[in-house]
């Protein structure tokens, strides 16, 4: 969720009820080096424990990147084995960790030694269907100090195709005595239960069924819970959630960078609200540098009465 679960989006998911929020990927060693854009990500959001999720692959890099993390206000550090993307598993980062159990091993040993933190560990069910060891990835994970351990029932090799497969996570939750969080495919409450009844997790994870709609993890939770959840924020409600959300992206990052970053967010948020933008309207809306235009249109577009008119 690098690029997506920034200091914004988090703070909006804990607003609207989430259990517990993680940090952007965190290159550790470009961390390091004081890489602003890294920096950046150790913003704290909201009040709920602060995760910093650290990547990469070297043992010495990692566990500087977790004291520099826990110095800047972590209460808890994740360990990234689950990325699938190209240009994390080429740098043998991500789930290309998973391919080196002993490096794996030796990544988890010192970031536990180099942090008074908890640690926990991200990961897939394995690089492909050739080599699901995630129970055995998990179990050197908790016998070098993790304290939680979440899955996405996919492999590296699957990226995001094809289903979640959450009865394989129930392997890892019969391997190790930590709490074992299952994701992949959960978009709602029903998906959810399923995924819990599937693996036997102690909870959720949701990351790209947040996507548009960051308060799809509170509803959730409460539904697990047995709860009547909220309604999705609508009109008025919705139209200063969007805006305030574009406005704090801007501050962030920056207007240059905060205008690439954000169109992306105001693109899922069109499609969970069902818009059914024309080719220029949408442009209008995620391609536009004029910031104040942007917030006039989320005004008009986001709106009981344009919908109603659409």
């Amino acid at each position: 969720m690098a690029g997506i679960t920034d200091r914004p989006f988090r703070e909006i998911a804990e607003r609207f009820g989430a259990g517990l929020v993680v940090s952007e990927m965190v290159a550790s060693s470009a961390l390091t080096t004081g890489h602003e854009g890294m920096v950046r990500k150790l913003t704290r959001a909201g009040t709920l424990p602060h995760v910093v999720q650290l990547a990469g692959c070297e043992a010495q890099w990692m566990a500087e990147g977790a004291r520099i993390a826990e110095g800047a206000g972590a209460d808890i550090i994740d360990i990234n084995f689950g990325c699938p993307a190209k240009r994390v598993t080429n740098g043998y980062a991500g789930s290309a960790l998973m391919r080196v159990p002993d490096v794996a091993l030796g990544i988890v040993e010192a970031v536990a030694s180099a942090t008074t933190r908890p640690v926990t560990v991200k990961m897939r069910l394995g690089w492909d269907d050739e080599s699901l060891n995630a129970p055995q990835i998990a179990r050197l994970a908790v016998s070098a100090g993790a304290q939680m351990i979440t899955v996405h029932g996919r492999t590296r090799q699957q990226f995001y195709k094809g289903s979640a497969r959450w009865t394989l996570v129930r392997e890892v939750v019969d391997a190790v005595d930590v709490p074992v969080v299952v994701n992949g495919d959960i978009v709602d409450a029903t998906s959810a239960q399923r995924a819990l009844d599937e693996s036997g997790a102690a909870a959720v994870m949701l990351g790209r069924g947040a996507q548009g709609q960051p308060w799809k993890v509170g509803q959730i939770g409460v539904a697990l819970e047995g709860g009547v959840p909220a309604a999705a924020p609508e009109d008025e409600v919705l139209v200063a959630l969007i805006r305030q959300h574009y406005e704090e992206m801007l501050l962030d990052y920056g207007v240059e960078v905060g205008l690439r970053a954000a169109r992306k967010h105001l693109g899922w948020y069109a499609d969970a609200a069902g818009l059914n933008l024309d080719k220029g309207m949408r442009t209008r809306l995620l391609d536009n540098d004029d910031t104040k235009a942007v917030l006039a249109l989320i005004g008009t577009l986001f709106s009981g009465e344009w919908r109603a008119a659409a």
